[in-house]
């Protein structure tokens, strides 16, 4: 696969990244929402979550910290 070429498309792909990690963690928005606030994020929800993988609109430390919350120690580029 090659890289993205666009800020949309680097965004599309983040967000489907981030979504399929959740679905094979077995892990709910609700969940990471959770998860995230052991994490210092103490204003997400499951709405605030779904809203922002819906866009594809989160900042670099959502999406790191969210693949530290779900257990993810690793994040190969080429999976993105």
């Amino acid at each position: 696969m090659s890289f993205a070429k666009t800020e949309p498309e680097w965004a599309e792909r983040a967000s489907r990244h981030l979504k399929a990690e959740l679905k094979k963690a077995g892990i709910t928005y609700a969940g990471l929402a959770n998860l995230l606030k052991k994490h210092g994020f103490k204003n997400e929800t499951r709405a605030s979550v779904s809203s922002k993988l819906a866009s594809g609109a989160f900042a670099p430390a959502f999406f790191v910290a969210s693949q530290v919350a779900i257990g993810r120690e690793t994040i190969r580029l080429e999976d993105v």
